[in-house]
C-alpha cells in the first residue's frame, strides 16, 4: 500500500505507547529520543503560538497558569517559559501525564525550574486535580484518539480551562511521514520510536478533521492554523459562539 493511500484517512491502529502496560527503561529511552525529534521538528512552536493567541485575546494578563496534559517529558514547555520571560509574564506550568516514566522524565528535565510542577493523572479525571488553569495545552496527544473518544478528550481538556485550550498536533502529510520515518531510523534503535513515529503522522490531522471537530463542539470556538514543521495549532476559546476558522 502506498504512503499516499495510507494517509488518505486517519489511521486508527494503536501505538506501542498506547499500551497501558508499556514502561521500563526502553520507554524511558524512547522519551529521550522524542525530545531529540521535538527539537528537530520544532514541536514547541505551535504550542507557543496558540498560547500567545489566547493571551492576547484575554488582554495580555501579567500572570498565567498553564496545564500541559499528556506532557511526556514536558520539553516543549522550555520554549513557553522563554516566551513568558520575554513578555515579563509570571507563569506557572503544571505537567500532567498518565505514565510514570513520562512523569519521572519531566521531573528530571525540569528539576531546577520552580515554575514547573509534575503530577501523574488521567486525562479523563482532570477534575480530580482540584483546580482549573487559565490555558490548557495538549501537544501530540489528540492523535491518539478517534470518534467519540476524541470528543471526550477535547471536552475533558476544555472543562478545566478558563481561557481556552491549545492543541498542537501533527499534519497528516506524506512529506512529514517520510521525514519522521527517516529521522526515526537515524536515531539509535528503539522500537517505540521506529513504530510509533511514522504511525503518529498517519494518525494525524488535516483541515477537514479540524472542521469536523469544530462542528461537534458547538459550545466553543475552534480556530486552526498550519504551523511549521508539518503541524497544526488548534485554539479552542471558551464561551465562543461556535464555528471554525483557518488562520
Amino acid at each position: 500500500m502506498s504512503v499516499l493511500k495510507t494517509l488518505s484517512r486517519r489511521a486508527d491502529r494503536p501505538e506501542l505507547m498506547d499500551d497501558a502496560q508499556a514502561g521500563g527503561p526502553e520507554l524511558s529511552h524512547a522519551l529521550s529520543q522524542l525530545r531529540v525529534l521535538n527539537r528537530l521538528f520544532h514541536a514547541s512552536g505551535p504550542t507557543v503560538y496558540g498560547v500567545e493567541q489566547l493571551w492576547q485575546a484575554a488582554g495580555k494578563p501579567r500572570s498565567l497558569r498553564v496545564l500541559d496534559v499528556g506532557c511526556g517529558s514536558g520539553d516543549v514547555n522550555r520554549s513557553l517559559l522563554r516566551w513568558a520571560d520575554k513578555r515579563q509574564i509570571q507563569i506557572t506550568i503544571r505537567l500532567v501525564d498518565a505514565g510514570a516514566e513520562a512523569c519521572e522524565a519531566a521531573r528530571v528535565l525540569h528539576r531546577a525550574e520552580q515554575r514547573i510542577t509534575v503530577v501523574q493523572a488521567d486525562l479523563f479525571r482532570l477534575s480530580d486535580l482540584g483546580e482549573s488553569a487559565d490555558i490548557v495545552t495538549a501537544t501530540q496527544l489528540l492523535h491518539h484518539f478517534h470518534g467519540e473518544q476524541l470528543l471526550s478528550a477535547v471536552r475533558a481538556l476544555t472543562s478545566v480551562a478558563k481561557l481556552g485550550v491549545v492543541i498542537n498536533d501533527i499534519h497528516r502529510h506524506w512529506a512529514a511521514w517520510v521525514a519522521v520515518w527517516g529521522a526515526s531510523r537515524l536515531l539509535p534503535g528503539n522500537r517505540y520510536i521506529r513504530h510509533d513515529g511514522p504511525l503518529s503522522v498517519a494518525k494525524g490531522f488535516r483541515a477537514a478533521d479540524w472542521e469536523k471537530l469544530a462542528a461537534d463542539l458547538p459550545a466553543t470556538q475552534l480556530k486552526y492554523s498550519w504551523r511549521p514543521l508539518f503541524r497544526y495549532a488548534a485554539v479552542i476559546s471558551r464561551g465562543g459562539k461556535g464555528g471554525v476558522g483557518n488562520g
